[in-house]
């Protein structure tokens, strides 16, 4: 487990951290057959091959001249695999396999990359005094795990015999789901951090302020597969009233009419889970677009939370005090959640009741992000990275969503409560859900 980095100068367990995260990067790597290393999953998005290069361009690029004063070795690539494409937007890529260097040759560039700064890292192993050497390596490291859930989603498109099997661990059986509402009363919420704290975090994660968030009622469990095709089969793709004008034109132009995760076969619904199709879990949790979460919040009369009311009902507790995690500050384990790489698909809403929040919130930290009804900004106070100006600012465009939570394929670190993650309200492929809110009028 990758747990939170804290801003210290010692950077031997960040060493050990990002070596962890290599190795895991290659591993997930290794479930696409070779053949396959240049296919393309999801349309919006470069071919596969891009990022094997992309992870050690993006380290090469963050530290060999700032820290190091690293001449570069192979000065085309660090620009070929510096940058990924948002998820929508803009015109479709149109590269062929045949523009992108042999594998061969891109993995000789990792090797190279990966030696020449280990060959420094190694040399200050342990140093202390270094709190700018000590942030860049958490900002390596955190990039390297939030591709490894990119990359998990992307390569769910991709088709099944394309893969190499992988079976998730079992889970305990679970009773029914009987969805209800639990009553969250007003108080506040804390959110971003502090600058004079210890834990490392984003640029958009600062500055810690709390918001009033007045009495609402809050689902105990993520909407689940069952209820989204109660949605489904009461007309909900087909009435006009129910989404707003950009997401009806969307789901219209691309003939949008269920999940991407679904499949209909014959009378049946199927699953697509990242290595097989099942019959669709009802029990699972939805995956499903900002748009299409938003069109079932108002079938159903509700709304989404915005970022204070979900960070209240995950964290907060009638005493006023605020919780580390939901279920309090024990560290993240298996029994809590479904995140940090434990699965490759989600399980059932329920399965995690000891992760429950002090009001009673089920399932807040992994099994799936849960979208929110806040456009992604900045927080007072917000400041760019010197280093890395656009990682938050360029997506404060009114366009893209706040959410919160985690996947099954969310790392430790990043459970944190001041985290947040964004897309696009049209994007269907991340491991994103949704539970609802009402609030008293």
């Amino acid at each position: 487990m990758l747990v939170a980095q804290e801003r210290r100068s010692d950077t031997r367990p960040l060493f050990e951290s990002l070596v962890e995260a290599r190795r895991q990067s290659d591993s997930l790597f290794e479930i696409v057959r070779p053949e396959f290393l240049y296919e393309r999953p999801i349309p919006e998005r470069h071919r596969i091959i891009f990022y094997v290069g992309h992870l050690e361009a993006f380290d090469w690029n963050l530290l060999s001249q700032r820290t190091f004063r690293l001449q570069s070795f192979h000065p085309e690539f660090d620009r070929l695999f510096a940058f990924g494409i948002d998820p929508v937007g803009g015109g479709l890529p149109s590269d062929q396999p045949s523009d992108w260097p042999s594998i061969d040759v891109v993995k000789s560039y990792v090797r190279e990359t990966r030696s020449a700064l280990d060959e420094k890292l190694i040399t200050v192993n342990g140093s202390e005094g270094d709190p700018e050497l000590a942030k860049l390596l958490n900002v390596a490291i955190e990039h390297r795990l939030m591709h490894l859930e990119t990359l998990a989603y992307m390569l769910h498109q991709l088709p099944l015999d394309q893969k190499i099997l992988h079976r998730d661990p079992p889970v305990a059986a679970t009773s029914p789901v009987v969805p209800r509402g639990i009553a969250i009363p007003a108080g506040r919420a804390t959110l971003g951090l502090s600058r004079s704290g210890a834990e490392f975090g984003w640029d958009n994660e600062y500055e810690q302020h709390t918001e009033f968030v007045p009495a609402f009622h809050v689902d105990q469990y993520m909407a689940t597969n069952q209820q989204y095709l109660d949605f489904l089969s009461d007309g909900g793709y087909e009435i006009r009233e129910f989404w707003s004008d950009a997401d009806w034109q969307w789901k219209t132009e691309k003939n949008i009419s269920h999940p991407v995760f679904w499949k209909r076969s014959g009378d049946q619904w199927t699953y697509r889970t990242m290595f097989e199709e099942i019959a669709l879990p009802l029990d699972w949790p939805v995956y499903v677009s900002h748009a299409e979460a938003s069109a079932f919040a108002r079938w159903a009369g509700k709304s989404l939370p915005t970022e204070a009311e979900w960070h209240r009902a995950a964290y907060g507790t009638k005493e006023g005090a605020e919780r580390h995690f939901p279920w309090g500050d024990d560290p993240p384990a298996t029994r809590l959640g479904n995140f940090d790489f434990s699965r490759w698909n989600p399980a059932a809403v329920n399965a995690f009741a000891d992760g429950k929040s002090a009001f009673g919130v089920e399932g807040m930290l992994g099994n799936g992000w849960e979208w929110t009804s806040t456009p992604f900004g900045p927080f007072p106070g917000f400041e760019k990275f010197s280093f890395y100006p656009g990682y938050s600012a360029d997506f404060f465009d009114g366009k893209h969503f706040v959410i919160k939570g985690g996947s099954p394929r969310t790392a430790a670190c990043m459970l944190r409560p001041t985290f947040r993650n964004w897309f696009q309200s049209h994007y269907q492929y991340v491991y994103a859900g949704f539970r609802c809110v009402s609030r008293e009028s």
